[in-house]
């Protein structure tokens, strides 16, 4: 048996990103307002300075082109486009939730019998109802699984099988532990339980097990008992950590809904305001701090109508980054790696 067991890929999702930190914080760690406030203020001092550079002054545009009717007509229609588009997103949101009864009450008994299979792969009386301590005692039954292994090998004369199966045992443990330590109180409807969730990296732990299992056919039998015993709590973790991907998912679409109705009432009311009532240069007068006041009061009325826009991209952002991360359930590996060249396929 040839192959080397080296190059495993990172538990973390920073790991197996590859990404800077700064990067993952935006995209998923930091609040949703926060990373929508960045453009926000971002286009705010774009317009300011690209206003003040300008050779011809704000005032002398609004006297030739009304450039400022005419951008805040625009913002008036796609506001409302989008209210519209957030109230259909939240309307195929809550279909999810209706349905006949027959249908509800197979959902029940699907939700039921997967408890079942999970109490007794973690041998408990019923399973945690809590999202992040269901998970975590999955997790913890993976890491007690992973220690019946090495004892179950231990006196296995066949070197290779040991070292393989430590490696396995070590990598399951460090990641068990630094999972169930941020899942402990992590309450659902924050994104720190999904979080810790993409951070237990199940699938390359099935596909090592299987492979271990596969690849050595003189197995004692207690060990090959142990390994079966080991694949079934990883092969759990998946389902329960897609369910409850798509629980917040839904979580954060309503969220999205809510958010976006709250943002667009001032942004119409800033963009009609500016419509009806600065049509001309002599509305606003007069400079602060050597910038005109109308060109502060567009820049402001600018970055308002756009708060809409924002908080829907940084939502999308952080859910559609989450979705590509978790495109395949099991031992795939769908992200760049140079896993690949490490093994010996035919060994």
């Amino acid at each position: 048996m040839g192959g080397s067991d080296g190059g495993q890929p990172g538990d973390t999702m920073r790991e197996r990103a590859g990404e800077s930190r700064v990067k993952l914080w935006l995209l998923l760690e930091a609040n949703r307002w926060v990373v929508a406030a960045v453009p926000v203020v971002a286009v705010f001092a774009a317009l300011v300075v690209l206003g003040t550079v300008d050779p011809s002054p704000l005032q002398d545009a609004v006297g030739g082109k009304d450039p400022i009717e005419t951008t805040f007509q625009g913002f008036l229609t796609a506001i409302i486009t989008g209210v519209t588009l957030v109230v259909t997103l939240n309307q195929l949101v809550l279909s999810q939730e209706l349905g006949a009864v027959g249908d509800q009450r197979e959902r029940m008994d699907e939700a039921m019998a997967f408890r079942e299979d999970v109490e007794d792969a973690i041998d408990a009386p019923a399973a945690p109802p809590e999202p992040a301590a269901f998970l975590r005692s999955v997790v913890d039954a993976t890491n007690a699984r992973a220690n019946d292994l090495a004892d179950a090998v231990a006196d296995s004369d066949d070197d290779r099988l040991r070292e393989r199966v430590d490696n396995l045992v070590d990598s399951i443990e460090g990641n068990a532990d630094a999972v169930t330590d941020r899942l402990s109180g992590a309450q659902f409807g924050t994104f720190g339980v999904l979080f810790a969730a993409l951070d237990y990296n199940y699938s390359w732990k099935v596909y090592e097990a299987r492979r271990i299992r596969n690849t050595h056919d003189d197995l004692p039998e207690e060990a090959d008992r142990a390994l079966g015993r080991l694949t079934e709590a990883l092969t759990f973790f998946g389902p329960a950590r897609e369910h409850f991907k798509t629980l917040y998912f839904q979580w954060e679409l309503v969220n999205l809904s809510r958010v976006i109705l709250y943002a667009a009432v001032p942004a119409l009311l800033v963009s009609v305001g500016m419509v009806l009532f600065v049509d001309d240069a002599a509305t606003v007068t007069g400079a602060t701090f050597g910038v005109s006041n109308l060109l502060w009061l567009v820049s402001a009325a600018v970055a308002v109508a756009l708060v809409p826009f924002m908080l829907l991209l940084s939502y999308v952002l952080r859910i559609a980054t989450v979705a590509k991360r978790t495109l395949a359930i099991g031992p795939f590996v769908l992200r760049e790696s140079d896993r690949s060249a490490d093994i010996d396929w035919d060994e």
